[in-house]
C-alpha cells in the first residue's frame, strides 16, 4: 500500500488508529483526534491517523474545481499539533478505490498491527462505500481489533462537516466557517507582481499566488490578518475580478492591503487569515469613489479586528 509515514513513535502492537480525509481538521475532527490520542495514551501505545491524498471525494465525484480546505502540509501540521504520533498518507488512486473493506483493512492491519479503530459516526469505507460500522466490527472480531465510533459534533443542531464549511466559505460567511473550524480559515502563498494599479493609486497590495487546489472564499472584501514571519498584521483582502478597472471579467485575483505596512515583500510567502466578510465586490464609477470605499473598508477592518480574540492552537 503506497503511503508516507511521518516521524513519530514507531508503530507497535496496540496502536490506536483512525481513518479519514480530515479536510479542514474542523471541530468534529478535533474531538475525534482528542479521543484517539487519549485512548492511545491510556493503552500506552501510538496514535496514528490514516488519511488520503488526493481526497477520495475528488476521485469519486470527478471534482475539477478547487476543493481543499487544507493543503496536505497544513493538515499534517494541524494533526501533529493535536498530539498525533504518526500520520500515514495513502495515495488514493483507481486501484485503492476498488479495494473491498476487507482487503483494505487487512493490508492496513498487517502494516500497523492496530488493536483499536476509532471512526466518525458517518464513516464509510471501500468500493461503493459499503464498509460501515457493522462491517468493520465483523472484521475486527476476525482480526483482533475493536471498533469505536463517536457521535457527530453539532453547532446549532447541525453536524459540523467539511461540506458545510465549504458552503459557508463559498457564500462569504467566514464567521460561520471559522466557528465550525475552531480557527480562522487561511490561505498561504507567494507574493507576486500584479498590474501595479494599487501602488499607482496609493493603495499598495500584496498579490498572492496560491495552490490551485485550495478552496477560496466567495468574491468580496474581507477583514483579515496577514501573517509574515510569525507576526499578524491587520489587512483588507479583496478576492475577485476588479470590475472597476476591467470591463470584461479578468482572472480572479487575491490582493491584500496590509495596514500600516510598507516593506517590499515580493516573492515572500505569506498567509492570510480570514476573519469576516465586509461586503461584496462592486464596480465603482471612478477611482475616487473606489478609494472612498477602501478608506471605509480599512476603518471597518480596524473595528472588526479590535475585538478579535487571540489565535487558537491551530492558527497559522
Amino acid at each position: 500500500m503506497a503511503g508516507n509515514n511521518t516521524e513519530g513513535k514507531s508503530s507497535k502492537t496496540g496502536a490506536w488508529i483512525t481513518i479519514g480525509a480530515f479536510d479542514g481538521v474542523h471541530l468534529g475532527h478535533q474531538e475525534l483526534i482528542k479521543r484517539l490520542v487519549d485512548g492511545a495514551k491510556r493503552d500506552n501505545c501510538p496514535s496514528i491517523v490514516v488519511t488520503f491524498f488526493p481526497n477520495p471525494i475528488i476521485h469519486l465525484r470527478n471534482i475539477k474545481e478547487p476543493f481543499y480546505l487544507t493543503v496536505p502540509e497544513e493538515k499534517d501540521k494541524f494533526l501533529s499539533r493535536l498530539g498525533i504520533d504518526s500520520i500515514l498518507t495513502i495515495s488514493f488512486n483507481q486501484s485503492v478505490s476498488r479495494l473491498s473493506p476487507r482487503d483494505f483493512i487487512s493490508m492496513l492491519h498487517q502494516q500497523l498491527k492496530f488493536t483499536c479503530l476509532l471512526i466518525g459516526y458517518d464513516f464509510r469505507l471501500g468500493a461503493d462505500r459499503v464498509g460501515g460500522f457493522s462491517t468493520l466490527e465483523e472484521l475486527g472480531r476476525e482480526m483482533g481489533f475493536c471498533v469505536r465510533t463517536i457521535d457527530p459534533l453539532e453547532l446549532g443542531s447541525q453536524p459540523v462537516s467539511s461540506s458545510s464549511i465549504r458552503t459557508a466559505i463559498k457564500n462569504g460567511d467566514i464567521r460561520a466557517a471559522n466557528k465550525m473550524l475552531g480557527y480562522p480559515y487561511s490561505i498561504e502563498g507567494q507574493v507576486v507582481h500584479g498590474d501595479g494599479r494599487g501602488k499607482h493609486i496609493g493603495l499598495p497590495t500584496a498579490n498572492m499566488s496560491i495552490w490551485d487546489g485550495k478552496f477560496l472564499p466567495g468574491n468580496g472584501v474581507y477583514a483579515a490578518y496577514a501573517i509574515l514571519d510569525g507576526n499578524r498584521h491587520p489587512a483588507v483582502v479583496n478576492i475577485g475580478v476588479r470590475p472597476t478597472f476591467y470591463e470584461m471579467p479578468s482572472e480572479q485575483t487575491i490582493e491584500a492591503h496590509i495596514l500600516n505596512f510598507s516593506d517590499q515583500i515580493y516573492d515572500v510567502k505569506i498567509a492570510i487569515q480570514f476573519i469576516s466578510r465586509l461586503r461584496k465586490e462592486n464596480k465603482y464609477g471612478s477611482v475616487s469613489d473606489l478609494m472612498d470605499q477602501v478608506r471605509k473598508d480599512i476603518s471597518d477592518t480596524e473595528e472588526v479586528l479590535k475585538n478579535e480574540p487571540a489565535q487558537t492552537n491551530l492558527s497559522t
